[in-house]
């Protein structure tokens, strides 16, 4: 989606920035005017980790005018695997005020400003208002509703990013855009998962080079927009992949269907119902999809049953096969519950069942 620039340009540049911003100005689809509007720019960054570092490198390269800063957090030693913009000097250091030290070292002109403060409902309208664009790179789901409900309420474009294990998504939210389709979190992801549906980078670790190449993809992103240069990510989201290194993309419209636990597909027959360990020999012919982790799956699976985990099918639950009965599961059940939902809203009239008490129940029964 092709979309005006989004800043008006300064006046003029600095001498040493135009020098500094070369190879970047012999760009036909910037050049110096764009550089113009890239150095009037203001761009708030959550999370100065491993999205936000990569983020606000390329953002400070690329001659931002102003660059805010949201974070709250200090350098920890095990941030260094992906968080490229601090060393080991900086651990136990505030992360805002390393990264700003980092930008200012990076680009002399650009202004940034440090938000060493947790980003709430309560403030984040305040604190993001008077940027242009955001980029959200938080690993926490409050953070993330926080900042797109913010966005979508002062029509702030929103350029969104997550990264978990080798999976990562990326996508442009706009509540007012100028043109195209007006989508926000809340349309693709209602509601945030409940506690547990979905592991933190802490629990299922994370590839430290996908939040570079993720990071490069927002950064990007932010310049497209600031520049009116190229076609945005608004409207669908790009889904990567980096074991099997493939890209794909899913179109994103401004409202998705939701459908709860107990919404009829059929007559008499709920979309996603729950079924028992004892009840599974007898449902011939069903599919078993395992939403755990690949390492899980590894470890054991009930016979038959096809790995898929939790991110795959969130990142594209219209290209998952759903023929005849479809029952799906977990360790427990809170992510066979999050996965069962959206093939429901997917694929409309399927029978699609949740195992109740998941992989653990059947196991433990198993071995009575």
């Amino acid at each position: 989606m092709a979309l005006p620039p989004l800043v008006d340009p300064v006046a003029e540049l600095p001498a040493d920035e135009l020098v500094r911003a070369a190879r970047q100005l012999k760009l036909p689809e910037l050049g110096e005017l764009a550089q113009r509007r890239l150095f009037a720019a203001k761009v708030g960054v959550l999370g100065a980790g491993g999205l936000g570092s990569p983020v606000l490198l390329y953002l400070a390269s690329a001659g931002v005018g102003t660059i805010g800063i949201v974070d709250d957090d200090t350098v920890d030693i095990t941030n260094l695997q992906r968080q490229v913009i601090f060393g080991t000097a900086d651990v136990g250091q505030p992360k805002a005020t390393v990264a700003a030290r980092r930008i200012r070292e990076l680009s002399p002109h650009t202004r940034v400003i440090e938000h060493r403060e947790r980003l709430t409902p309560a403030n984040a309208e305040t604190m993001l208002g008077g940027y242009d664009l955001i980029i959200d790179g938080s690993d926490s789901f409050d953070t993330r509703y926080a900042v797109a409900d913010a966005c979508a309420a002062i029509g702030v474009p929103l350029v969104w990013g997550s990264v978990l294990r080798f999976d990562a998504q990326a996508t442009v939210f706009w509540s007012k855009p100028p043109a195209g389709p007006a989508v926000t979190l809340r349309d693709v992801f209602p509601t945030p998962p409940a506690a547990g549906e979905v592991p933190s980078c802490a629990e299922a670790g994370v590839l430290g080079a996908l939040c570079g190449q993720l990071g490069g993809i927002l950064a990007a992103e932010a310049v497209k927009l600031i520049c009116g240069a190229g076609d945005s990510l608004l409207g669908r989201m790009l889904v990567l992949d980096a074991l099997s290194m493939r890209m794909r993309e899913v179109p994103l419209a401004p409202t998705t269907r939701r459908v709860p636990d107990a919404a009829p597909a059929s007559p008499g027959r709920p979309a996603v119902s729950r079924i028992g360990v004892d009840e599974l020999d007898a449902l011939s012919g069903a599919t078993l999809l395992d939403v755990r982790e690949p390492h899980e799956f590894a470890r054991g699976s009930i016979p038959g049953a096809v790995s898929l985990p939790l991110s795959g099918v969130l990142g594209d639950p219209a290209s998952v096969t759903v023929d005849g009965t479809l029952v799906v599961f977990c360790q427990e059940g809170p992510r066979a519950r999050a996965a069962a939902r959206a093939l429901a809203a997917a694929h409309p009239g399927a029978d699609i069942r949740v195992l109740d008490g998941g992989y653990a129940e059947w196991s433990s029964r198993s071995r009575a």
